[in-house]
């Protein structure tokens, strides 16, 4: 994702668009993500998929770390092995970077909220990573998919799925760990809210197959936990480069 700014968030003046137009929008609260503003990133690296099953076993192979709890028996079912790795909290998301720094030697990381939400909707403040127009083929949420559950990473591509910067899985599948503590915006990367160290909410971005309203999937959507929860819609991908 090259240098530069972009819009980061939802404008009141967009929200009450929304919300006139759409019955999805009619009673949602996008005020956590008021006001819209411009914020300059430099270069980075971001996975173009989220982080896999398979590729998630590789780091518990090497390290001994616990597995998910959904893996029966220590390992992940075979027919999984190319979906996103769910059931992992924000510290699991952080070992697991730490661990490939240590092995590659680059500056591997979580993305911040800010790299997400840039690498998802690109300069222009798209709506979906694809654009400004719903499109439920573009992504794998509930929405009128009984019994829905994760989809293998890269499936929506070819629907045009895909961010601006060709990241696929940015709406729905599952939702992903940043690195960011929650805060009020403006986003600033310099204030605290990317101390790894600090106590508070994390913020997760994409929303996941378990939503069933568009708003949930928004590039400019925020969800919070705890840095210790883990369920079946959340996961992460990692960057690479420093992002503040």
């Amino acid at each position: 994702v090259p240098a530069g700014p972009f819009l980061m968030g939802t404008s009141e003046e967009q929200a009450a668009a929304l919300k006139e137009r759409f019955d999805w929008a009619k009673d949602f609260d996008f005020t956590n993500e008021y006001p819209q503003h411009t914020v300059t990133l430099p270069a980075f690296e971001i996975g173009r998929f989220p982080v896999t099953n398979a590729e998630y076993a590789e780091f518990v192979r090497a390290t001994g770390y616990d597995t998910p709890q959904h893996w029966r028996g220590g390992t992940f079912p075979e027919e999984l092995a190319d979906h996103p790795v769910v059931y992992v909290t924000w510290r699991d998301a952080m070992a697991y970077v730490a661990w490939l720094r240590e092995c590659t030697g680059q500056p591997y990381c979580l993305p911040t909220e800010a790299a997400r939400e840039k690498a998802a909707r690109g300069t222009e403040g798209l709506l979906w990573p694809w654009g400004d127009a719903w499109d439920l083929t573009r992504c794998n949420m509930k929405l009128g998919r009984p019994g829905s559950t994760t989809t293998p990473v890269g499936q929506y591509t070819s629907a045009g799925g895909d961010s601006p910067y060709g990241c696929a899985d940015m709406a729905g599948n599952v939702y992903e760990w940043c690195s960011s503590l929650l805060e009020s915006y403006p986003y600033q990367g310099d204030d605290g809210r990317e101390n790894p160290e600090a106590k508070g909410y994390r913020i997760l971005r994409g929303g996941s197959w378990r939503n069933d309203n568009p708003a949930y999937v928004r590039c400019a959507y925020r969800r919070w936990y705890g840095p210790d929860y883990g369920g079946d819609t959340i996961g992460f991908r990692v960057a690479r480069g420093s992002l503040t």
